[in-house]
């Protein structure tokens, strides 16, 4: 007599035999995924690579993008300073940080506090510093109007605190007024974090235009670090339609690195700590490591 098959045929199914989790040879944009290197220790600090976060249309996860962004650097020994350049004062709340008994951002933008150092405020993140802000902000646009070099003012404050840092991150209002161009003038690149949603996208050529005019007549050392794919949701065909079309509008512009929608960014926000902190397994925490690591290896950051 034959022995007995067990293996499965064609038309059984196996059960009980589990082949192991193939991983996607592409990552959510659809190209070959990345491992980035872990960055090496430096030596020094300073001078920082200003990098200015922005984006016109608001809850695209800029503030967010800052938040962790700078905790994922600051883990990797980078000195970071944020930058709170919203009236709205998200990232000053988002740090834990209280506003309305000390000097902000606003002070040094009109000039009634002289010294930056006076402004700049440690995080519970050992290596993250935060400049406050608050509603006061709101009326920097109306005080400056008639300044000279109006647009040049942020660039002046950053320079007497540039070489302490090696990054420093502005988180901007949703808008392209006063304060954002000032942002723009200061940075040495744009990070563009865009939510990955139809109406997400509109405006983005219009930003990009933005860019390229503060270029010709501001700032011409001005470069775009990335588009930053946000609350991505593979689950769904809008989100992966809307990444397909960012990634074919803008190809190597759009970094590899994807954040994906999860209800830990609010819980960490509450707590006032970086999610990188709050859930530090988190998928989420990991993909703002990656990012940091992805933006050192395109030199976009030291």
């Amino acid at each position: 007599m034959e022995p007995v098959s067990t293996k499965p045929t064609p038309s059984t199914p196996a059960l009980f035999e589990s082949a192991p989790a193939a991983v996607p040879a592409n990552g959510p944009t659809g190209r070959p995924r990345t491992e980035f290197p872990t960055p090496d220790v430096l030596a020094s600090h300073g001078p920082a690579r200003i990098i200015t976060l922005c984006n016109q249309k608001g809850g695209v996860g800029k503030t967010t993008t800052t938040i962790n962004l700078g905790a994922a650097f600051a883990e990797y020994g980078r000195r970071v300073l944020a930058i709170d350049f919203d009236p709205q004062g998200a990232l000053t709340a988002g740090l834990g940080v209280q506003s309305h008994d000390q000097s902000t951002i606003y002070d040094l933008m009109i000039g009634a506090v002289r010294d930056a150092h006076d402004v700049i405020v440690p995080t519970r993140v050992e290596g993250l510093d935060v400049m406050p802000a608050n509603i006061d902000l709101s009326a920097a646009e109306v005080h400056l109007v008639n300044e000279v070099a109006r647009e040049q003012i942020l660039a002046r404050i950053l320079r007497q605190v540039s070489a302490e840092y090696d990054v420093i991150l502005i988180d901007c209002q949703p808008s392209l007024g006063l304060l954002t161009v000032n942002a723009l003038t200061a940075a040495h690149g744009v990070l563009i974090p865009l939510e990955c949603e139809f109406f997400a996208l509109r405006g983005v050529a219009l930003l990009v235009e933005t860019i390229e005019k503060v270029r010709d007549r501001l700032n011409p050392a001005i470069e775009l670090d990335g588009i930053l794919p946000t609350m991505f949701d593979s689950r769904t065909l809008h989100s992966r339609e809307v990444l397909e079309r960012v990634v074919e509008a803008f190809g190597d512009e759009v970094l590899e690195t994807v954040i994906g929608r999860t209800v830990k960014f609010p819980d960490a926000s509450v707590a006032g700590t970086p999610i990188t902190k709050f859930a530090p397994e988190h998928p989420a925490a990991q993909a703002y490591r990656q990012l940091a690591r992805e933006l050192i290896a395109r030199g976009a950051a030291a």
